[in-house]
């Protein structure tokens, strides 16, 4: 009996880390919002309209929750996003050149993690994926598509 090479073995799994990483993206960025919105985890929330920090606090809220979820996932990581990106250029860039310069490593990293949902879609246990299962009454798709699995 001969193993499978290790690139399959990965292959299969990469949904379940799409969405692990998703849901940990997700849950970091809800928490990012929760904090700028409602002042937890050891940080001041931002006065109700002050911009661009409430408004920006309260889509990372709402899109990160929709990330965790795996609800409108491609919609929400593009707006979230591009939050990030706008959050670096207005924010951080002016401070100098590079992330670790100018305190701007988060929002480069939160930008570039959900540019990568926005086209690789939101993995395995996205409630989505789950409601629509239900709907076909069939499981959903958890691994690459191949000509076995049509």
């Amino acid at each position: 009996m001969t193993t499978p090479p290790v690139g399959d073995w990965l292959t299969t799994r990469q949904p379940f880390v799409l969405g692990l990483f998703r849901i940990v993206l997700g849950l970091l960025f809800t928490s990012e919002g929760a904090a700028t919105v409602f002042g937890v985890l050891d940080r001041k929330a931002s006065s109700t309209g002050d911009w661009p920090f409430w408004y920006a606090g309260v889509i990372e809220l709402v899109c990160g929750a929709l990330v965790l979820l795996g609800v409108a996932t491609r919609g929400a990581a593009f707006v979230s996003s591009g939050i990030m990106a706008f959050a670096y250029f207005t924010e951080h860039q002016q401070d100098g050149l590079f992330p670790l310069q100018n305190g701007g490593l988060a929002p480069v990293l939160f930008c570039w993690g959900f540019l990568l949902i926005v086209f690789f879609g939101p993995g395995a246990f996205a409630l989505a994926g789950l409601a629509a299962g239900r709907e076909r009454g069939a499981r959903p798709a958890v691994g690459p598509v191949t000509e076995e699995s049509r």
